[in-house]
């Protein structure tokens, strides 16, 4: 388990924007982040996006953590002349150290952001998130971007449209990528139907919004029809009968994501 230092706090005031981009910030030893607006409309929306810089050794984490760590979240309620927002989220890194499952992002990370402006919007987003090595340090910061569709930023456009690339979509190929899920019968996990044979069975990864609850990698039957998901720690998953969960996942022709409500244990 990361040991965690206080938060740390890093209030950005609103510098002018270069084109379509903040100035850089740090955040922490060697991690920066800014805003980036591709500010290229497209049916009465643009692509925005949080970008980060990590140094080597450190991560952060997806907007769910795994086993350990603080998840990334973004808050644009500030917002202004802004009437819809999506954060949209690249397929994260899963490392497996210590018996932890956790979902990462290192490197060069560049989050996509939907949205619906209006005429002076300004996109305001607060971010928390952790820059993790031995140590995990959980951050804050605020950051402020001024849009403007008449000055469309075609280089940020790009790094946009490469980020949009990783993001999980939902199904779109015949057949279904899993027949049924429903609770094992001691309660303890998720048992997963005849899974496509597309899927990287390693990669799946079970939302079911609740931050306090992680399940392992599936295990596969013998004949690979069901791969079972237990919960970590042995917890109880009993509540999640009829309740959704989204599962998102790899797969040879990309990431995807559906959700998928939990039948109860087979009798």
């Amino acid at each position: 388990m990361l040991r965690l230092l206080p938060y740390l706090l890093v209030t950005l005031a609103a510098s002018p924007a270069l084109a379509g981009a903040t100035a850089w910030q740090e955040l922490a030893s060697g991690a920066s982040v800014r805003l980036i607006s591709s500010d290229r409309m497209d049916g009465g929306e643009t692509l925005a996006g949080l970008e980060l810089r990590l140094p080597e050794g450190a991560n952060t984490y997806w907007r769910i953590p795994g086993d350990s760590g603080i998840p990334t979240s973004l808050d644009l309620s500030a917002s202004t002349a802004i009437s819809g927002s999506e954060v949209l989220w690249p397929f994260p890194s899963i490392e497996t150290t210590g018996g932890y499952r956790d979902f990462v992002y290192r490197g060069a990370v560049v989050l996509p952001i939907r949205l619906k402006p209006s005429p002076g919007a300004v996109l305001k987003v607060m971010v928390s998130l952790g820059v993790c090595s031995d140590i995990c340090i959980p951050a804050r910061a605020q950051l402020m971007l001024s849009l403007d569709p008449a000055r469309p930023d075609a280089a940020e456009a790009i790094r946009l449209d490469q980020a949009l690339a990783d993001v999980a979509i939902g199904w779109d190929v015949p057949g279904e990528p899993f027949a049924a899920v429903t609770l094992a019968r001691d309660g303890k996990g998720l048992v997963i139907a005849n899974p496509d044979p597309s899927i990287d069975p390693g990669s799946v990864i079970a939302d079911a919004g609740d931050a306090g609850l992680s399940l392992a990698a599936p295990q596969k039957s013998p004949d690979g029809a069901l791969w079972t998901l237990e919960a970590e720690g042995g917890a109880t998953l009993s509540g999640l009968a009829g309740r959704p969960v989204q599962f998102t996942f790899m797969t040879s022709r990309g990431p995807y994501e559906v959700t998928r409500t939990v039948a109860a244990a087979a009798q």
